[in-house]
């Protein structure tokens, strides 16, 4: 029988790119969306194909996009210009992060690029922004330790 799990407390943590590396916990993360992994198809359909149906191959894997607002601190270490997701996109530096999941005992694991931040200020309601990441290479789902 399948047990749901809730989701409300996953963390997404940035690491410092040390050896050990440290992680860091993203402030004030909202619902988070990704990875979103998928592979492409190519099609081979032929003149001889059974029935005259489409045919296809898989093809490359793709490591698609982690995205997730957060409620925007200007001044917060993991939001800010020198050491946040700001900073981090300025830079262009590919980071490691980790999204643990709250109680499954697992997490995703996998390098990104931040590669958007979208900030809103709306009139009526809070300061907020939304993050994409772009994973590079394998994303990997493994147990906690």
């Amino acid at each position: 029988m399948t047990q749901v799990k809730s989701s409300f407390g996953t963390f997404l943590q940035m690491g410092d790119g040390g050896a050990p590396e440290n992680y860091t916990t993203i402030a004030e993360v909202g619902d988070i969306s990704g990875p979103a992994v998928s592979r492409d198809t190519e099609e081979v359909t032929n003149h001889s194909s059974p029935d005259g149906y489409e045919e296809f191959i898989t093809t490359i894997k793709r490591s698609g996009e982690v995205t997730f607002p957060i409620n925007f601190i200007p001044d917060n270490p993991t939001h800010d210009q020198s050491t946040g997701l700001l900073g981090v996109l300025d830079s262009g530096v590919l980071k490691n992060w980790r999204l643990l999941l709250s109680t499954t005992g697992r997490r995703w694991q996998f390098a990104a690029l931040v590669t958007a931040f979208e900030g809103s200020s709306p009139v009526v309601g809070k300061q907020g922004g939304d993050v994409t990441l772009k994973i590079s290479g394998k994303p990997s789902l493994v147990p906690n330790v």
